[in-house]
């Protein structure tokens, strides 16, 4: 009567038990690349739900000894541990002997506190009654092993096994297992990350209970007894790297369904990344930040350990005096405490000679690193000069520096944290899926999104846009601009604006295609003027430029626009898919914690096909009542019979971007940049010449659109480029949008060095864009794109632009649209533009595509 009676009083603040019937464990949000690799998890709680025929039986076995050994035959209470702790609590006074059964564990960490309360006992004895009535010992038992909290933020021992070792359960030994099963006792004082001794002492009783009860035989309890506890922190098993995609991706989230729905319902976000060409492009762009920086010098080491004096005035016989050097448990210990970034690591010189130093890094490895890991560390003076070339590892380092070092083609390499920035990013150009995308050197640096958030000016990278408006104004690839230095005085600001090549090198007469194709800055000026400023800023507006972005004058010609990579990519993948603008997205579907999907995006796509069709029909003027209705009921019936399947329909329907240049136009700006790539003329006569962007040859490819690009003193350089089927730009430059790339002097004693001269795109942005192509392209068969109806091919004179009855080197074919083609043959009648050649003192070493 007097339990009834407990019962009936508290029955009322007793919660309802069957919400575990429908439980829904808080778990991360997972975000994934297309192809199914992790990139990150985001969530306060961490937990890998698992059934339990997933778990190992060893390690259910495991907390059952320690926990729970009658679990499978009692009710959900243990008579006898009650009665043993009544029996201290009356005695002494004492709460802690709790002799909860692992169904009392759940009730409490599901529905109660922690309290040691005899009325907070109560309560749970009462719903451990209930779940047990409620659901079977299998699936109580479940709940707890994915519920139970094991410390340092995780739950459940999916979680455990991941957080504390690095594994799932299944690799766990059998030590392992019984550093989790002791756990629960006390999560934060016990783990083994918080404290290897307690985890050690917890972990013997575990195993001991584990011998007691048969689980394990004595071989294996003094195997496992004698394991020592190494733990570590780690995160989730990240397979991809794109922490800049995962930041975009977590913001997204958040803004449609808010922190906690975003954070714990188990949500799995898969993104366009392709993990492959991710990972090519962290590679390019941190491999050509290094490059960057070797060229500009070696800033020194970290910190100097202790005092170290070169004693002989002979290099090759020096020696160093040292005074109080660290003992190597003492360098091992400080190089424990040092963080790394990225792929670079510390290490402390304990050893120098000639040609080498002999380091040590963390964790005691002793390496040395040759001379050809040493040899590129001139000193970095300034951003436009550097030391002289280092002749014996003597002038570079000595013992005790703390230096960073890296792995490259297997070899250890001295290097440092690169100064400049840089961002790359890929989009699919049919429907704007962004295929990678890296904002930075390191996110652990820095959070800020160089690709999505960082407005820089574009320099000769906006030159595809001048010239695609000036088709729209009735010029063509082979009107001829007169290649001639500007000379304009501006009344109000009493100066006169002299644009100027880079080089300055002037050609007279130049077809636009050639002009484009070397990027000559002042034909972009001129045509600037044959269009018109507001017209050229109306016509960049359709590539998605914000107007506010787009100076008013003219030096808008030379690249004064401020884009973000992303703005500039989408407005290149405009020339590569026909003339349409697609919207830039990452995330393309979404699905539950049980894999059912919530969301699927619908991009706008780009549709040539699509176009070609409303052509036609536009051309037949069906104007028929009778038959548009008739179509209308047919598209009506079609839909209803697919309204059962949304994700079908909606495919099948995708929405069409929308068509902002026209085909012909976009195809006649995107065969002009592939000119950028492989020149023109002929090399044999003396005759050819280069565009900016013929390093781009290597890939041995003739689908390639590309175009270089610098702003004024180097302070932002560019490089895009695209396929039919890939649109990619890479920017580098400083954070700080003042300061200048500078340049990287040359010294014969440095054998085949490449990169002498000013930075500039096609020296300092186009070795990433190459090498991530390379990997992007491996793959991926050549395609030419066919000339779009409407364009007329017609051989024309390539010094004058009219039409040719030449079949020779003076000859070529050039595209038109209908109407724009010359009417008049080249013969010695036609009037030729006079100009002088003129050119100033830069050299070729100072190229850059400058604005």
């Amino acid at each position: 009567m007097t339990i009834a009676g407990i019962y009936f009083y508290l029955k009322d603040d007793l919660p309802d038990v069957t919400t575990l019937s429908d439980v829904r464990l808080q778990t991360p949000m997972q975000v994934f690349t297309a192809d199914g690799e992790l990139i990150s998890q985001f969530g306060e709680k961490r937990r890998i739900p698992l059934k339990l025929e997933e778990m190992p039986p060893l390690l259910v076995q495991a907390f059952l000894a320690v926990e729970d050994t009658r679990f499978y035959e009692h009710p959900g209470i243990d008579i006898i541990g009650i009665f043993r702790a009544v029996t201290v609590v009356a005695s002494s006074g004492d709460f802690s002997q709790g002799a909860s059964t692992i169904t009392q564990q759940l009730a409490r960490n599901f529905f109660l506190s922690r309290e040691k309360k005899i009325a907070r006992k109560v309560k749970e004895i009462f719903l451990a009654f209930h779940i047990e009535q409620l659901l079977s010992k299998d699936q109580i038992l479940e709940l707890y092993l994915n519920k139970i909290e094991l410390g340092q933020r995780s739950f459940g021992v999916g979680a455990a096994a991941q957080v504390y070792f690095g594994k799932t359960v299944h690799e766990l030994t059998v030590d392992e297992i019984a550093i989790i099963a002791g756990l629960p006792k006390a999560p934060s004082a016990l783990n083994p990350v918080r404290s290897a001794s307690n985890a050690r002492a917890r972990r013997n009783v575990v195993l001991g209970r584990m011998l007691d009860t048969g689980v394990i035989d004595k071989a294996t309890y003094q195997q496992a007894i004698a394991a020592p506890v190494t733990s570590r922190l780690h995160g989730a098993q990240i397979t991809a790297s794109a922490p800049y995609i995962a930041e975009m991706v977590r913001q997204e989230m958040v803004a449609r369904f808010g922190e906690e729905t975003a954070y714990s319902a188990g949500l799995q976000v898969f993104t366009t990344i392709q993990s492959k060409q991710q990972a090519a492009a962290k590679i390019a762009l941190q491999q050509n930040l290094y490059n960057y920086d070797e060229r500009h010098g070696y800033r020194g080491p970290v910190a100097q350990l202790w005092p170290a004096e070169l004693t002989e005035a002979a290099d090759a016989e020096a020696v160093y005096q040292e005074t109080d050097p660290l003992s190597p448990a003492d360098i091992q210990a400080y190089l424990d405490q040092q963080s790394g970034i990225e792929d670079l690591h510390s290490a402390v010189v304990t050893a120098v000679s000639a040609q080498s130093a002999d380091i040590m890094l963390a964790g005691g490895q002793q390496v040395t690193l040759e001379w050809d890991g040493l040899k590129w560390a001139r000193s970095f003076i300034s951003d436009e000069r550097q030391g002289v070339a280092p002749k014996t590892a003597y002038s570079i380092l000595a013992p005790g520096m703390h230096i960073l070092v890296r792995k490259s083609d297997e070899k250890w390499r001295l290097s440092q944290v690169p100064l400049p920035s840089s961002a790359i990013v890929a989009i699919d150009p049919h429907n704007g899926a962004i295929r990678s995308l890296i904002g930075g050197y390191s996110f652990s640096q820095s959070q800020f999104n160089r690709a999505t958030q960082a407005k820089r000016q574009v320099g000769s990278n906006i030159k595809p846009f001048i010239y695609s408006a000036a088709l729209e104004h009735g010029y063509t690839l082979a009107s001829i601009m007169n290649d001639a230095p500007i000379h304009q005085w501006d009344d109000n600001a009493g100066i006169a604006w002299r644009p100027k090549n880079s080089p300055a090198v002037y050609d007279g007469p130049i077809r636009i295609r050639e002009a484009l194709a070397k990027s000559k800055n002042v034909v972009s000026v001129r045509l600037l003027r044959g269009v018109g400023v507001d017209n050229t800023i109306r016509h960049l507006q359709k590539f998605g430029f914000a107007a506010s972005d787009l100076p008013r004058n003219e030096t808008l010609s030379l690249g004064s626009a401020s884009l973000t990579p992303l703005e500039l990519v989408t407005g290149y993948a405009t020339f590569a898919n026909g003339g349409y603008l697609v919207t830039p997205y990452v995330i393309d579907k979404i699905l539950d914690e049980d894999g059912v999907e919530l969301y699927q995006h619908q991009p706008a796509v780009a549709c040539r096909d699509c176009l070609a069709e409303t052509e036609t029909k536009a051309e037949t003027a069906i104007d028929n009542e009778a038959l548009l209705n008739d179509l209308f009921n047919t598209l009506e019936t079609d839909a209803a019979a697919d309204r059962n399947n949304a994700i079908v329909t909606e495919s099948t329907a995708a929405p069409i971007a929308e068509h902002v240049i026209s085909e012909q136009n976009s195809f006649l700006i995107a065969d002009a940049l592939k000119s950028s790539v492989w020149g023109g003329g002929d090399w044999q006569r003396g005759t050819g010449w280069n565009g900016t962007a013929w390093r781009v040859q290597s890939l041995k490819r003739r689908d390639i659109s590309a175009k270089t690009g610098t702003t004024n003193d180097s302070k932002d350089t560019w490089f895009s480029g695209f396929t039919p089927d890939l649109a990619v730009t890479v920017w580098v430059g400083f954070d700080d949008s003042n300061r200048s790339l500078g340049r990287a002097q040359w010294h014969a004693n440095m054998g085949q060095q490449q990169s002498a001269g000013a930075e500039s795109g096609a020296r300092t942005a186009l070795p990433a864009w190459l090498s991530y192509m390379q990997t992007a392209l491996q793959d991926v068969a050549e395609q030419q794109t066919p000339p779009p109806v409407g364009l007329a091919s017609v051989r024309i004179d390539l010094k004058s632009g009219l039409l040719s009855r030449s079949n020779d080197h003076t000859s070529d074919f050039e595209y038109f649209k209908p109407g724009t083609e010359p009417t008049q043959y080249a013969g010695t009648d036609v009037q030729q533009i006079s100009f002088d050649k003129s050119r100033d003192k830069k050299t070729d070493e100072e190229e850059i595509e400058l604005f």
